[in-house]
């Protein structure tokens, strides 16, 4: 799975990267992007700026918005069958800007590691999105990363990883329409483009939120 990552860069350089607006009011760099939390994300239906969507799919038929809690990630393999997600991927697809990733090593003590590219550059995740109305009828708006099977970089890491769209693909992500062509994107990404590291335990709080989270463990 994928449930916490970085997107710590200035705003100027996700502008660049992405020919998007980005307003300094708005966006606030992170160094522990978490579930629940109100995030950067570019849009199918906004695709020339920057929105702010709750990390956590909430379907548009949910009763209850707890169920976002458990669907922060869909996975590639079974997006087109499952009721909580399909739709999301026919009509409300989104790029999750980030420059780096968390995952947990399940060894002795569940080591952390950042996961990010060589070059240090941002990149986007795959992601779908989708609007509940809350009891009073206001819009909730709400996304999910997809995952799909780890690259040989991540294989000693994890079994699972966030699906990383490459920057000649991410406008197909958005605006494609045919299903076939858009399930092909949703590839593990190139391990050789990748690097990982063991970071400190900071990261397990989201609370924690500053460079010192990215900082190589000692002896690693």
């Amino acid at each position: 799975m994928c449930g916490r990552f970085q997107l710590s860069v200035k705003g100027k350089q996700i502008s660049e990267r992405f020919n998007v607006e980005v307003f300094d009011e708005f966006y606030k760099p992170s160094y522990n992007c978490a579930p629940s939390q109100k995030l950067p994300v570019i849009t199918n239906i906004e695709p020339g700026k920057l929105s702010y969507y709750k990390w956590g799919l909430i379907p548009s038929w949910a009763k209850d918005p707890k169920i976002g809690y458990k669907l922060i990630n869909a996975r590639a393999e079974t997006i087109r069958e499952k009721p909580s997600f399909k739709y999301s991927f026919k009509r409300r697809r989104c790029l999750i800007p980030a420059n780096g990733f968390y995952e947990w090593k399940k060894d002795k003590v569940k080591t952390p590691y950042r996961i990010f590219l060589i070059n240090e550059e941002v990149f986007a995740m795959a992601g779908i999105w989708e609007s509940w109305k809350d009891a009073e009828g206001k819009s909730v708006h709400t996304f999910s990363i997809i995952t799909t099977v780890p690259n040989v970089l991540m294989q000693s890491i994890h079994n699972r990883m966030p699906v990383i769209i490459s920057e000649e693909h991410e406008e197909a992500w958005l605006h494609e329409k045919d299903e076939h062509k858009l399930i092909k994107l949703l590839v593990p990404f190139d391990a050789k483009a990748m690097k990982a590291y063991p970071i400190s335990n900071l990261v397990n709080s989201p609370a924690n939120n500053m460079p010192e989270i990215i900082s190589p463990a000692p002896g690693s």
